[in-house]
C-alpha cells in the first residue's frame, strides 16, 4: 500500500490512509465546481441566455488552455502526435461534437433552472451509471464506495423531500 502511495505522490502515515494527487486534484476539481457554480448564477442573474453563456465559457477555457500548451510546450507535442497519427483527428473531431451537444444540454439546464438543479442532475445521473455498473457489469464496489453511495442516495431523498423547490415559468 505504501509503494503505490509514495508512487503516486501519496505520504503514508502508517493508517492505511494517504494524502496525495488524486486526494488535491479531487479538492482542486470541486472548489473549482464551486466557484462555477457561482459565475453561472451571476451570469444568470444577468440575463444571459444559455449559449451566450456557453460561448463565454468555453472562450474562457480555450485562452487559458492554450496559454497553458504554449507555456509548457505540449502543443508541439500534440501536433506531432497527430501528424503521427492521423487517425486520431477524426476521433478528436467527433469527440469535440458530443461535448458540445454535451455542453449545450448542461448549459439549457443552467440558464432555465440554475447551477444547484444541474448539480443535482448530474450527481443523480452519476449515482444511477454507478449503480447501473455494479447491477449490470458486476462492478463490485468496496464497503467504502458504498457508503458513499448511500450518502449520496440519501442526500438526494433528502434534497428531494425538505429542499427548496423550483420555480419554472410558464411558456
Amino acid at each position: 500500500s505504501s509503494g503505490i502511495n509514495a508512487e503516486y505522490g501519496g505520504k503514508s502515515d502508517g493508517s492505511g490512509f494517504s494524502f496525495g494527487s488524486g486526494e488535491m486534484l479531487l479538492l482542486t476539481s470541486l472548489t473549482l465546481d464551486g466557484l462555477t457554480g457561482v459565475s453561472q448564477e451571476k451570469m444568470r442573474g444577468y440575463g444571459m441566455k444559455a449559449h451566450f453563456m456557453m460561448l463565454m465559457m468555453n472562450l474562457s477555457a480555450l485562452v487559458v488552455m492554450a496559454m497553458s500548451l504554449l507555456a509548457t510546450g505540449e502543443v508541439w507535442e500534440a501536433i506531432a502526435f497527430c501528424t503521427r497519427h492521423p487517425e486520431i483527428v477524426p476521433e478528436i473531431v467527433t469527440f469535440g461534437f458530443a461535448s458540445a451537444l454535451g455542453q449545450n444540454f448542461i448549459f439549457i439546464t443552467v440558464s432555465e433552472f440554475g447551477p444547484l438543479m444541474c448539480s443535482i442532475m448530474t450527481t443523480t445521473r452519476k449515482f444511477f451509471t454507478i449503480l447501473g455498473s455494479v447491477l449490470l457489469f458486476g462492478n463490485a464496489l468496496a464497503t467504502r464506495q458504498w457508503i458513499g453511495t448511500g450518502i449520496v442516495f440519501a442526500g438526494l431523498i433528502l434534497n428531494d423531500r425538505f429542499g427548496r423547490t423550483v420555480k419554472v415559468d410558464k411558456l
